[in-house]
């Protein structure tokens, strides 16, 4: 979308009509502030939703000494963007100018106006989503600071924990920016205090784990309620889909996501042969857009919560999380997707985040410009990565184990692998060994038909190699296959496990009432588009076993506020 049309849409104006509208929505009140009144500002939750009325609203960037002016609000205009309905921190701060009227929304007043002003609502949504994109194209936006070296693993982790979770921030390197060197003077900060958060004077964090920094962000919230309709593991496209199809049919939902949503699909740069994108969309809008529409209809998605074991009650699913914390569902989805294989050879570990890399996307690719770079695999992600980072870097080397590049990877990727004058595949070749001191410098490369070794200076090697399922947490109750992926429906028809007198579902695990959709399912197709249709699929089996259960209820069992496991 051109910048232009991307600003019309960011920031509309309001008809007569929809104003009207507006007026008489519940939980809206007509409101007058003074002049340099703040309705809000960065690092406030649960803020309201504003539309002017008259006078204006100026939108600042506060994290620095001199205030950024971002926008101004005019009568028909509305403040807000994403983290208005996800319930994260406000961003930026409101003030109020000229004697501002304005309509002040309550977060729930909002989302009703969503859902049942479905005109307004979508102008609302269309304009958060501009929104978000016109901040990423802002390079002025300073509102979140990472200060910490490009060597540095926690840096590393940081950056990506937010770039997962589509935080906008800036990233400072103390070793190339006088002004990083001095912030972190300013703040004391020791080597093993790196990375430095910092959120102008509302947040300073010193190497927060992912936790404490979802936490901050407000990213991660204590629970609503005890015990859900459903509960959904992992915030991938199956995931999502199942807690968009859930929550908006009127089922209690509540979708847990230890890192960032989106999955693996949501680290591709370029999906092409998803339905109804002729142009390709990258993961990362795909995650968002359906994070917004999770959000819209009223499904509760913590990030940084991590899921450690199963366990039952009569027919409730007993999750428990990292934080000691028990929730109760009448049906679980298991859609924790798959994470790809580690190399397994020497120096790989310990310089994973250091120039080892397991997606292909702006934050990595940061960190190699103009280099040489080396991807490892021989599916669709390994080509979309090296056709993405063939734009960004001098050469690209794509190191697979076989001879054929159509076996695993769509034609289309192959023919732009195979024009691109960029890309040099290397057939027959296996990866030896890495080498580095604070960073990855070598790779050594076999050829594994002739035995000819090969070594390629390079400060990056991407991987994308097979596919190990999270089930870690899984109790034996739960079948899995000799690889470790979830079986379900007819492949349980010999299983000793099954217990219940129906044959079990199509996306039915061992356990009645527990569904799998996505990666983690055995024999799924690894594909965004049957991920995101599993999803949907398994929320009309949720439908029919809860037909099953006394009244739809659940067992009686209370979240737990138990020690931190």
């Amino acid at each position: 979308m051109p910048k232009n049309d991307l600003h019309g849409v960011a920031f509309p104006k309001l008809d007569e009509a929809q104003m009207a509208s507006l007026g008489h929505c519940p939980l809206t009140t007509l409101k007058r502030f003074r002049d340099g009144e703040k309705l809000f500002e960065a690092g406030d939750r649960d803020f309201r939703f504003f539309v002017v009325k008259s006078g204006e609203i100026e939108i600042l960037d506060e994290a620095d000494e001199t205030p950024k002016r971002l926008a101004v609000l005019r009568p028909g205009e509305f403040t807000g963007d994403e983290v208005q309905l996800t319930g994260g921190p406000a961003i930026v701060s409101a003030v109020a100018r000229l004697g501002t009227e304005a309509y002040e929304v309550s977060p729930d007043g909002l989302r009703q106006i969503l859902n049942y002003h479905p005109d307004l609502g979508d102008v609302i949504i269309q304009a958060f989503i501009a929104r978000r994109q016109l901040l990423r194209q802002w390079g002025e936006f300073t509102s979140l600071r990472v200060i910490g070296s490009r060597d540095s693993r926690d840096t590393f982790r940081v950056r990506d924990f937010l770039a997962k979770n589509r935080v906008p921030f800036i990233w400072l390197d103390p070793e190339a920016d006088p002004q990083a060197k001095e912030l972190l003077k300013r703040y004391h900060a020791s080597d093993d205090a790196i990375p430095v958060v910092d959120w102008g004077r509302k947040l300073l964090l010193r190497n927060p784990t992912n936790r404490q920094l979802a936490e901050a962000l407000g990213l991660r919230r204590p629970l609503r309620q005890a015990a859900y309709d459903l509960v959904v593991v992992g915030a991938g496209p199956a995931g999502l889909a199942a807690s968009v199809y859930g929550a908006s049919e009127g089922l209690s939902t509540l979708t847990l996501e230890h890192s960032g949503p989106g999955g693996q699909a949501g680290r591709s740069m370029r999906i092409e042969n998803y339905l109804g994108f002729p142009t390709g969309i990258t993961g990362a809008e795909l995650a968002e857009r359906a994070v917004v529409q999770v959000s819209k209809f009223g499904a509760t998605l913590p990030v940084g919560t991590q899921v450690t074991g199963l366990t039952f009650d009569k027919a409730s699913s007993v999750i428990h999380l990292d934080s000691g914390e028990t929730v109760a569902a009448k049906c679980l989805l298991i859609a924790t997707g798959a994470d790809y294989r580690k190399l397994g050879v020497e120096g790989c570990e310990r310089l994973e985040g250091c120039g080892v890399y397991y997606a292909a996307t702006p934050l990595e690719a940061q960190m190699c410009g103009g280099s040489e770079v080396l991807v490892v695999g021989g599916g669709n992600s390994a080509g979309q990565a090296a056709v993405f980072l063939a734009e960004q870097v001098r050469k690209v080397y794509l190191v697979i184990r076989g001879d054929d590049l159509h076996k695993n990877m769509s034609e289309y990727l192959v023919r732009r692998i195979e024009e691109n004058p960029k890309i040099e595949v290397l057939r027959n070749t296996e990866v030896r060994r890495m080498s580095g001191d604070t960073h990855l410098g070598e790779v050594e490369l076999v050829n594994n038909k002739t035995g000819e070794v090969r070594t390629i200076r390079t400060p990056a090697l991407f991987s994308f190699i097979g596919a190990a399922p999270r089930t870690e947490w899984l109790p034996p109750e739960i079948e899995k296959d000799d690889k470790g992926f979830v079986r379900t429906g007819q492949a349980l028809s010999q299983s000793d496990r099954w217990t219940a007198r129906r044959p079990p579902f199509l996306l039915e695990t061992s356990r009645p009432g527990v569904f799998a959709a996505g990666d983690v399912r055995s024999g799924s197709v690894k594909r965004v588009a049957s991920a995101v249709g599993e999803g949907a699929m398994a929320v009309q089996f949720v439908h029919e076993y809860m037909k099953e259960l006394p009244n739809g209820a659940p067992a009686d069992v209370p979240v737990s506020q138990g020690q931190k496991g």
